[in-house]
């Protein structure tokens, strides 16, 4: 009958039960029969309760699948932490009296601080499914271990994101706990990397609508129009209704959110809600698998079943993969370990109390669960389960979403291989280089207000907080920035206020601003100062006569320069215009000499050429050496001149002439200039030679040319002296070194040409040393600073700083500015030498051709000369000394006489038959 039963209609599926279940009987024979685990979270809260479901579920699947645990059930132990860091650990505590060997949660980081040194004490794993810390990942917290996405994750995935765009400046809200802080700061350390500056809002953990409101308002005095919020599900909202009550979820608004914002959504069911509208969010990645859709069909029954009314959100996939990844580890530690075991904690057993710390065990074998939870790859309902080296998921994503309307929009996705990308990574090649300016990596977002063009980002300022500009209150050279009484605009001029006057209404939008001057009005006040109140947003920019050198353009920013300037030289000057010997300034020394020699060298060379075949150059010695000297010193005049009839001469003469001829007209204008021009003269020719001098050396006060001096060319600071104002740029030039002033004085060039205008019997020396301009400073990265040197170019382009210019500094004539013209330079041999290179050549390549020509004739002379039976006639038989006697005398006879006595010769001598 048994038979019959066991073969009858499912006996088969009876019998393989029977033999599966004697078989995990016999398998987990040695292994306990449950094994404790705790689960501490806030149940009332949006991630609780959805977690709450999906955690009991998958105890529930655990416990159902022999193939896990295989006679080995789990015995959960809930506990609700109520959202605080003491009843949280209060929950721990109870958990771990009961011999639990591992932990899941909690959802807040600032509990999960706690917890972690409770189970590093007791060395049992803490697996949150929701803690987002970047902080918990550290070497201070081996037992924390982490199934949701880390948050410097996530704020990587928001910097590439404000990168993307072109902000440069946002403002960050986060709740002030340990999750919104270190959060933020991960946000920071990213963007700094971008050169992205973040200013940071932090409001209370239960903070009031009141609260929230007034620090949105003060936010709005900053100045940028992005905004990060970093909050959770349950306080976030809050946030958006009350920007919506100010008016702060319209155009050129820009709201990112982190991930809670996603949980909310699923949870309330809001996209509907007015205050959301444009808003961009992270979103956790889910992919889509059979399980993921069979867990969402269950859902609602598993609501009833534990009697919780929660929707499904992110959190509640990862409870659920959190569970089976607690049991997966336990599987394989019960593999290698058979028995659970603990030991008493000696540090506890003598403290007493009601809750009975010394009961509190520390789990032998919590070291190798960990290493085991931290080897597992399986699929989970949230993605593949796999841990990297801080104990964090690997290769998740972020998908971005846009609200518009009633439909959360999907605008791309992010990963840390691909970056921002417009469709899922998984079909973009793997480990693509992030390049988030090619190509189209983001759908089309609509913005708060219902535009679709990126937003600006900023604003300037706005009439309640108008742009503070820091301008010196000079006590010199006021025509640069004149302040009457008060600081209203109408009592503030000057040629840079007019300047940036005219640039503001060159702005394509509303720049509201106030003027704040620097200084006492009894002395200039130091420009570095001025730049550093900018840098240290004592002020928002600094307007004036602000010259832009290295050390200031290191800390802030400068508009395109409006007024090009360098540093200058200013000096006493003479004049110099009535000369007795101003005929030889042309020249130098060297050019001089030259000229001269080459006037002999000349002559003797035309002199030697010409004496064999002209008349003109024969003679008495003392006539020949008038003759040479004449002829040559008469060439540029041609005047009554002896005739060249040589061939060779002619050449030399030809190329001298045309040497002349350049020297002499450059002689001739040279000495036109020095002759029509004023001079001026110092014994100051430039910088070198001041610096050389060791005179005192006067600047003017607050400008950077003392640190110039001092820095750059290493002048002693004991030789400088300030002086502050044009007055006491007279008066100290007038005395000079020697009596209590200053050798020269060292300034840019705007204030010693508004000097020179005033004042006379002073000159610019040599020329400006260095380069530079002025312009506006600005903080760091600021949008505005480009705009306006936009601005400054189109100025100079239609004509307006130049009537500018006149407006300030020519009001009756525009004088020479320098002082004086400048003393026209000498011509330098170094100019000439070419010429001179080439006459020196033509003079000696005609005298070799002279002399061979000379020699040959020398020797046929003597050939026709000597006597066949004598052997002293000819050059034979003579000495050397004869020989050179004899070629000079050869030499001064005429060519045309020799030429008839060797034809006599050869009429003379008989035929030999």
């Amino acid at each position: 009958m048994a038979i019959a039963w066991i073969t009858g209609r499912g006996g088969v599926r009876l019998l393989l039960l029977a033999l599966s279940t004697s078989f995990c009987a016999l398998v987990g024979a040695g292994r306990p029969a449950s094994v404790n685990i705790g689960a501490v979270f806030t149940f009332d809260s949006v991630i609780g309760r959805a977690a709450k479901v999906a955690i009991e579920a998958a105890v529930d699947d655990v416990n159902n699948d022999s193939s896990i645990l295989r006679g080995t059930r789990l015995n959960l132990i809930m506990k609700d932490t109520k959202c605080s860091v003491f009843l949280g650990s209060v929950a721990a505590l109870t958990v771990l009296e009961q011999d639990a060997i591992a932990i899941i949660g909690p959802q807040s980081s600032s509990i999960a601080h706690m917890l972690s040194s409770f189970s590093n004490g007791l060395k049992v794993p803490l697996i949150s499914f929701a803690a987002s810390d970047p902080t918990l990942s550290s070497l201070d917290f081996p037992f924390f271990v982490r199934t949701t996405f880390c948050d410097s994750y996530q704020m990587a995935a928001m910097a590439d994101l404000i990168d993307y765009f072109g902000w440069r400046k946002v403002i960050a809200i986060y709740v002030d706990d340990d999750y919104g802080r270190n959060g933020i700061y991960y946000l920071d350390d990213a963007l700094a990397k971008k050169m992205s500056k973040i200013y940071k809002i932090a409001f209370p953990v239960k903070a009031s609508r009141n609260k929230i409101m007034d620090l949105l308002q003060m936010s709005k005095l900053i100045g940028p129009r992005v905004y990060v919020v970093h909050a959770t599900p349950d306080s976030g909202l809050e946030i958006f209704s009350a920007a919506e009550q100010l008016n702060m979820l319209t155009d050129g608004y820009v709201w990112l959110t982190t991930d809670w914002l996603a949980t909310a959504l699923d949870t309330f069911q809001l996209v509907n809600s007015s205050y959301l509208q444009g808003v961009v969010g992270f979103r956790q990645y889910i992919p889509h698998s059979r399980e993921r859709d069979a867990f969402l069909s269950r859902w609602s029954d598993l609501q009833v079943k534990g009697g919780v009314s929660a929707r499904l959100n992110t959190y509640s996939f990862s409870g659920y993969d959190t569970v089976w990844a607690v049991a997966h580890a336990i599987d394989h530690f019960l593999d290698e370990h058979e028995n659970i075991t603990f030991s008493s904690n000696s540090d506890l057993l003598g403290i007493k109390g009601k809750m009975q710390l010394g009961r509190l065990k520390t789990f032998d074998g919590g070291s190798l669960l960990l290493h085991k939870i931290l080897l597992l790859n399986f699929p989970g309902l949230s993605g593949q389960i796999q841990f990297d080296n801080d104990k964090n998921l690997i290769n998740r994503m972020y998908e971005i979403f846009n609200i518009a309307g009633s439909v959360a929009n999907r605008a791309g996705y992010w990963s840390n291989f691909t970056g921002l990308s417009i469709s899922l990574p998984d079909n973009l090649p793997l480990r693509r280089p992030k390049n988030l300016s090619l190509g189209r990596v983001l759908e089309r977002i609509t913005w708060p207000g219902g535009k679709t063009k990126i937003p600006r980002g900023w604003v300037v300022a706005s009439r309640e907080r108008p742009l503070r500009i820091a301008i010196p209150n000079r006590a010199s050279y006021l025509e640069f920035v004149r302040i009457s009484n008060g600081r209203s605009r109408d009592n503030i001029s000057g040629y840079c206020i007019d300047v940036f006057k005219e640039i503001v209404k060159l702005i394509p939008y509303e720049v509201p601003y106030e003027f704040v001057p620097v200084g006492n009005g009894h002395s200039n006040p130091n420009y570095n100062d001025l730049v550093n109140m900018v840098v240290q947003e004592v002020v928002d920019a600094a307007v004036g006569d602000i010259a832009i050198v290295t050390n200031r353009s290191r800390i802030s920013d400068f508009t395109q320069p409006y007024v090009c300037t360098g540093l200058v030289i200013l000096a006493p000057i003479k004049s110099t215009k009535s000369s007795t010997w101003v005929f030889v300034r042309p020249f130098t020394v060297g050019m001089w000499c030259m000229t001269g020699s080459f006037f002999f060298i000349i002559g003797f060379v035309i002199w030697l050429l010409e004496h064999r075949v002209n008349s003109a150059f024969r003679g008495p010695p003392r006539r020949q050496c008038i003759t040479l000297f004449l002829f040559s010193f008469s060439t540029p005049f041609q005047s009554q001149q002896e005739e060249v009839l040589s061939t060779l001469g002619r050449f030399v003469m030809m190329v001298w002439l045309f040497l002349l001829m350049v020297t002499t007209s450059s002689y001739t204008a040279s000495l036109t200039s020095f002759l029509t021009i004023q001079q001026l003269s110092s014994p100051i020719k430039g910088i070198e030679s001041l610096i050389a001098s060791n005179e005192p050396i006067g600047y003017q006060e607050g400008s950077f040319a003392r640190s110039y001096l001092v820095d750059a060319l290493n002048v002693h600071p004991s030789r400088l002296v300030s002086l502050g104002s044009p007055e006491a740029y007279k008066e100290s030039l007038e005395l000079g070194p020697n009596n209590g002033g200053v050798a020269a004085i060292v300034d840019e060039l705007p204030y010693v040409e508004l000097f020179l205008a005033k004042t006379s019997g002073f000159g610019i020396v040599g020329q400006a040393f260095t380069k530079s301009g002025w312009g506006f400073a600005f903080p760091r990265d600021s949008p505005l600073a480009v705009d306006m040197s936009t601005a400054i170019l189109k100025l100079s382009e239609d004509g307006v700083l130049q009537n500018l210019h006149k407006k300030w500094f020519c009001n009756t004539s525009c004088i020479s500015l320098s002082g004086g013209s400048s003393e026209p330079n000498q011509l330098h041999l170094t100019s000439f030498w070419g010429l001179y290179l080439v006459c020196g050549v033509a003079a000696i390549a005609s005298l070799l051709l002279f002399f061979l020509k000379v020699i040959c004739q020398f020797i046929h002379s003597n050939r026709k000369n000597e006597d066949p039976v004598s052997t002293s006639s000819g050059l034979h038989g003579r000495s050397f000394f004869q020989v050179i006697t004899s070629f000079f005398g050869f030499i001064d006879q005429k060519e045309e006489a020799i030429m008839n006595m060797v034809k006599q010769k050869n009429s003379s001598v008989p035929e030999i038959n």
